[in-house]
Parts: C-alpha cells; structure tokens; sequence
C-alpha cells in the first residue's frame, strides 16, 4: 500500500482539488468599520417602524452566515403575530429591549439539524452528478455521521471519544463534540456566528438592534412548539433607537487582557 493509501480519509479531503473559483468582491472598509462601530445593544426603541422588505433581507443574509459543515443547525422565529409578540415579550422579563421593539426574531440552535441536512446535502450532491467532487460525498456521507452521531445515551460518543483520546497521543486529533452537551454547544456556535450577521445586517440597513439572553427559555420553547434537543439561543430585537435607547458609552477592557499575539 503506498503513502497516499495510508493516509487517513480526512487527509485525503483536505488534500482533495477544488476547481470551484470564486474571487472576492471589494467592499468599501470604511462603511464595513462604520457599520461594527455603530452597532450598540439598544434598550429603547422609537415608534418607527421597520420596513418588512428590509427585515426579509437582514433574515436572508443571516442564513449567508458561516457555520460548521454547512449543517445549518439554526432556525430563526419571526414573531409577527401580536398575541405571540406579546407573551414573548413577557417571557423576555418584559425588558425595554423587547417591550418597546418593532420585531422580535428568537434564534434556536438545533444540534438534531445535523442529520436532516446531512441527507440535504447527499441530495444536492446526487443531483449535481459527475460534477459534485468524490470527496464532498465520502465526508457528508461517512465523516459526518462519524463527527455528529453521538447513538443512544451517547454510548456511540463517549467510545468515539476513547477512541479519539487514544489517537490524539501521537497526532493532531479531531475530539469533540462527543455527547448531547456538546452537540448544543455545537449548534449555539453556528447560531451566534448567524446572530452577528443578522444584527450587522440591520445596523446597515439603519436600524438597531439588542440581543437578549435574559428570559424564560422554557416558556419560550413552549410558545413555539419547540421540543428536545432544540435549545433557545437568544432572543433578538430590532428597530430604530430612540433618543435615550444606549444606556452610555461603549466600554471595553484593554485589548492586552484579551488579544494575545504567540
């Protein structure tokens, strides 16, 4: 057998062609600077209203988020109905936050999403015939269910996991997640990389936003018919700042206490 044949499968992924070309687009930086900056957690809210086209849009390009092997696991609740808006806002404490924004948008992590997509992206592949790469089928096929399946109790996980401690002696070694736990973590990852996006995506559009963490995830749950393993996010607002909406000036630590350059 010849070096190449050794390798493990997820070598010969990551050594695999990629004919795909795509070069990137120039954005202006200065509005890009802009737009981080003068994003604020807004607590109050003015009487305007946000336009449903634009919300669609900042909805769109949340989804355009990057998350892990594509799995999506994420959705995202547009709380239009004003009976629902209300109890939401109740489950949110009530805070000014939620009590005074235009839209509501609750963000929940789906770590079971992984195996709906996963057949998603067979189907994609199957119908992209001889054009989708041999590789992309082996890893959706075989590394994803060997990363994401964690079986009953998590047995399947944990002897993944004695397995992988095992490997990781000797070389670089992929080892979580590994149980129910870290499968939700997992899923919250993706779904906050998508929450930026949404936010970022409204401050351009120029409106505001604030996501929330303090709130009733059970009640919540409840009020969209979400059971196990779904978990609550966040809970996002939007509209347009009022006058008094920042409650002071942004404060951050000396970046020494948190950007470490090895």
């Amino acid at each position: 057998m010849s070096k190449q044949e050794k390798k493990p499968i997820l070598n010969k992924l990551f050594e695999s062609k990629n004919t795909h070309k795509e070069p990137a687009e120039a954005i202006n930086k200065e509005e890009f600077i802009k737009t981080i900056k003068s994003r604020r957690s807004v607590r109050i809210f003015n009487d305007e209203p946000v336009l449903e086209k634009d919300m669609k849009e900042c909805l769109e390009l949340t989804v355009l988020a990057p998350n892990s092997s594509n799995l999506q696991p994420w959705e995202f609740y547009w709380v239009k109905s004003e009976e629902k808006k209300q109890k939401l806002i109740e489950y949110c404490l009530g805070q000014p936050a939620a009590s005074t924004a235009q839209e509501l948008v609750v963000a929940v992590a789906r770590p079971d999403f992984w195996k709906v997509n996963q057949k998603r992206m067979l189907d994609l592949i199957e119908e992209m015939g001889e054009k989708a790469p041999k590789s992309a089928k082996t890893y959706y096929k075989k590394i994803v269910p060997l990363a994401y399946n964690q079986g009953l109790l998590s047995i399947r996980g944990y002897l993944k996991k004695l397995i992988m401690e095992i490997r990781g002696i000797k070389i670089p070694t992929p080892r979580e997640p590994y149980n129910k736990r870290g499968m939700a973590i997992w899923a919250h990852k993706s779904t906050a990389l998508a929450c930026e996006n949404l936010m970022l995506s409204l401050r351009a559009y120029g409106y505001d936003s604030c996501p929330m963490e303090g709130m009733d995830s059970k009640r919540i749950k409840k009020l969209l018919r979400l059971s196990n393993p779904a978990e609550i996010s966040m809970v996002i607002s939007a509209g347009k700042r009022a006058e008094n909406g920042v409650y002071g000036k942004q404060l951050r630590f000396d970046n020494k206490y948190f950007v470490q350059i090895i």
